[in-house]
């Protein structure tokens, strides 16, 4: 089945029939007022169907999907052209973490970024969901110390290290989880260090009408494209705001957010190189969004989201494409492999001009699960309802 992008017609491989939805608006968030509409949402459900992830297990006469797990994934172009879709890529999606290059902005914008003490490994950790390995927690202590913060004030809440290796050596030494070690702390240390330079309160600054929670909520809506008064709010697994938007309108902000970066100084600027040179920051030891932006040289941008949410962009000769995708059951190893199947289903190394990029991310990230023996079991397998048998 081949698809039409303009004048252009593509052939992908048959496993993954991405359909074309109905043109959206066009969005500048790089405008001074930003955009004012209501996003990218307005698409219907393709025909296509999700894109599904199995776990297979078993031998060649025996294999049975253990798990399916089905994906939505839009592709958008910076101007909200959404050129490939599978599902629903208007689907209503609480972007979850998806959303902290965007909430990092605001910290940009009012001079927090970069200073002494604030630098951009700093910037990063204030983008990413860390795995609370020792240096993780050493750069929010250093953050907080050098702006004024104190731990206590973090309303994140605690939760153990997410990197194994962090969590047994935290209870090796006999210590307890504290709100440092959420993977959340250096999102908080910035909304606290923005509160401090509004003016405002630190008391409360992670609730809904909190001035800083405004001032996200504003990011959020400029560059998705999705009008303030639009914008879905819930509570976030470590307790400030959280946004929903069509699933497309996030694609669309990656994409712009990364083509930004490139047109000069500036807070996309800022926030793009503190991600690509710090990626280690914005999540960890083995983590994919580190993994693919350490590939990635500056190309490549990528944040997980709770509950199989992720957002990426990718840019190169060709231009910029932003990627979006939201596992249905919430399955983080689901989302993962739909990310590195859409990145190879648009040639991620030929885009960015990097032969090989892919091959050593999948190096650490690959298609089979092993067993506690260290031998290969499972698989996972990309495919849509019609060519399940055919992919397997």
């Amino acid at each position: 089945m081949a698809l039409t992008r303009g004048a252009r017609r593509l052939e992908p491989r048959p496993i993954l029939p991405f359909q074309r939805p109905p043109d959206p608006m066009i969005l500048d968030p790089t405008s001074e007022r930003g955009p004012s509409g209501e996003g990218e949402g307005s698409a219907a459900p393709t025909e296509g169907g999700f894109l599904s992830l199995d776990l297979v297990r078993g031998g060649p006469d025996t294999r049975v999907p253990e798990s399916t797990h089905g994906v939505h994934v839009a592709v958008v172009r910076p101007d909200g052209d959404v050129v490939l879709a599978c599902g629903d890529p208007g689907r209503m999606t609480l972007i979850r973490s998806a959303a902290k290059p965007f909430q990092a902005l605001p910290l940009v914008e009012a001079g927090l970024f970069p200073r002494d003490g604030a630098g951009p490994e700093a910037l990063a950790l204030c983008t990413g969901s860390h795995s609370g390995e020792p240096r993780h927690v050493e750069g929010v202590r250093a953050l907080l110390g050098a702006t004024g913060g104190r731990e206590e004030e973090l309303a994140c809440g605690p939760h153990p290290p997410m990197g194994e290796e962090a969590a047994a050596e935290l209870a090796r030494g006999g210590g307890r989880p504290l709100a440092i070690h959420n993977n959340c702390s250096g999102k908080h240390a910035g909304m606290m260090m923005l509160a401090r330079q509004m003016g405002a309160s630190v008391d409360g600054y992670h609730r809904a009408g909190h001035p800083v929670q405004e001032e996200m909520a504003r990011a959020v809506a400029r560059w998705t494209g999705v009008g303030r008064d639009r914008l879905v709010e819930a509570v976030d697994g470590c307790g400030v705001v959280c946004f929903g938007v069509p699933l497309q309108s996030l694609a669309g902000a990656y994409a712009r957010l990364l083509e930004a970066s490139g047109a000069g100084p500036g807070a996309p600027a800022e926030v793009v190189s503190a991600m690509t040179a710090h990626p280690w920051a914005v999540a960890g030891t083995g983590r994919l969004c580190t993994d693919l932006m350490e590939a990635g040289d500056g190309r490549l941008l990528a944040k997980v989201g709770a509950q199989g949410v992720y957002g990426a962009a990718l840019t190169g000769p060709e231009g910029t494409l932003g990627i979006a995708l939201k596992v249905e059951d919430g399955h983080l190893r689901a989302a993962e492999m739909a990310l590195l199947h859409v990145l190879e289903e648009l040639d991620v190394d030929r885009r960015v001009g990097s032969s090989g990029l892919l091959g050593r991310v999948r190096q650490g990230h690959p298609r089979e699960e092993k067993n506690t023996r260290g031998d290969p079991v499972a698989r996972w397998v990309a495919h849509t309802d019609a060519r399940r048998e055919e992919a397997w």
